[in-house]
């Protein structure tokens, strides 16, 4: 019992210090930038908590550590672009001079996007902050999962030890409690390995997305393409492995008349095909990006009273900093809720696509 106690204590206590530092940190890159930006006539703008907040969420072409977003410490990312014109330019972020300098003709705008002098068309390759993270989280599962999978050739027959008894039942609940339940037991076992790795990695980008200090803070499952690419992907996958009595009640329901068929319910089935996906998409990416401009939110009102008075921002940072406190604590359960939605809603259209049907056909 006492090793329990202790056990729970040293959680809490690691959860705390977490949340502090990521509070932390935000509340000194926010007190950098707070509005220290002299206009023509040498007065300070006000803070724009808006363009602070934004600037966070979205992805940037390179990683950056500490310090104001005039004259940041960062790492610099690779930049890859393509063009007939010009041909494959290769070189490091760097060179942009965080937007006051161009390189081979081609700068970086304002708003972080890059764009050609002499606005001729090009593919940007380039390696972001949100690709590296997803390389990172990458690299960091394949690790997990082979140093796994040793440790069962290694072990055979006996109890999970260290990494494996901390996998092995997430793997289980994945498994039983997700595919085995939603897509039945003929059908599911083709694709666990699917649902396995759109779970972990969705929880293993939330987690590091919530490290404020590198190698996390990329805001990746909030980032609009990442999710859209795995609802896509979801969506071929349901395309393909639907049978003929899943299509038949999509496209031709069966004791409906004809012209019902035609003019409603087939139209209906049509959108809904491509609105389930359409949902994972949205879903995931609205609750992980609103979660960061939460906490963003709390830390930068601090500043937006204190740009009026200090007293007014002394006196609401004790009550801004809990909120935050509370929504950094809320984030570590979202970031499992929001893997679990998305890989237990995947499962539950897979088991429609494969669902055979139960009636028997009268003589």
């Amino acid at each position: 019992m006492r090793s329990k106690i202790n056990t729970f204590r040293a959680f809490f206590l690691l959860l705390g210090l977490f949340c502090f530092l990521s509070i932390n940190t935000q509340g000194e890159e926010v007190a950098k930038d707070a509005g220290h930006t002299a206009t023509n006539d040498g007065e300070h703008e006000k803070f724009n908590a808006g363009k602070f907040i934004i600037d966070h969420v979205t992805d940037k072409y390179e990683w950056h550590l500490w310090g104001s977003h005039e004259d940041p410490t960062s790492i610099p990312l690779p930049i890859i672009l393509y063009s007939k014109e010009k041909g494959l330019n290769v070189f490091s972020s760097a060179r942009f001079e965080h937007g006051k300098a161009s390189c081979n003709g081609y700068k970086l705008t304002h708003d972080g996007h890059i764009e050609a002098e002499d606005n001729a068309e090009f593919y940007d390759f380039s390696i972001t902050k949100t690709t590296s993270e997803i390389l990172l989280a990458c690299f960091l599962l394949l690790w997990v999962f082979l140093t796994v999978a040793k440790s069962y050739t290694r072990r055979t027959g006996l109890a999970p030890k260290g990494l494996q008894s901390f996998i092995e039942p997430v793997i289980l609940f994945v498994r039983d409690d997700i595919a085995k339940a939603s897509i039945g037991e003929k059908h599911y076992a083709r694709f666990v390995p699917f649902l396995l790795t759109a779970f972990f990695f969705i929880f293993v980008n939330n987690l590091l997305g919530l490290i404020p200090i590198f190698p996390g803070g990329a805001n990746v499952t909030g980032n609009i393409a990442v999710t859209f690419t795995l609802a896509f992907i979801v969506l071929i996958i349901t395309l393909f492995i639907g049978n003929k009595h899943y299509w038949g009640h999509i496209l031709w329901m069966p004791g409906v008349p004809a012209w019902v068929k035609i003019f409603l319910l087939t139209p209906i089935e049509i959108i809904g095909v491509f609105q389930r996906p359409f949902v994972l998409m949205i879903r995931l990416f609205a609750n992980i990006a609103a979660g960061h401009i939460v906490i963003l939110s709390f830390v930068c009102l601090i500043f937006v009273f204190g740009s009026s008075s200090d007293l007014g921002g002394w006196l609401f940072s004790p009550i801004s900093m809990a909120f935050a406190l509370f929504m950094n604590a809320m984030e570590l359960l979202v970031a499992f809720l929001q893997a679990y939605v998305f890989t237990l809603l995947t499962a539950m259209y897979f088991g429609a696509c494969v669902e055979e049907p139960h009636h028997k056909e009268r003589h």
